[in-house]
């Protein structure tokens, strides 16, 4: 295990939790949103809680 495993784990775990992307930015440190985006690829259960709003029809 290394730091940065650990730090992108810990990053993928703030985005499945739903933590906006601007703050995990913030925590990490990033200067641009871009690098934060890298690990955004990898959380698939956020997008999966994404309730449309055509389903309450």
């Amino acid at each position: 295990m290394t730091l940065h495993w650990l730090r992108h784990s810990y990053t993928t775990h703030l985005l499945a939790i739903g933590t906006d992307l601007r703050y995990i930015k913030v925590l990490l440190g990033h200067n641009s949103s871009k690098t934060t985006e890298i690990h955004t690829h990898v959380s698939t259960k956020s997008i999966q809680q994404i309730k449309s709003p055509f389903n309450d029809f």
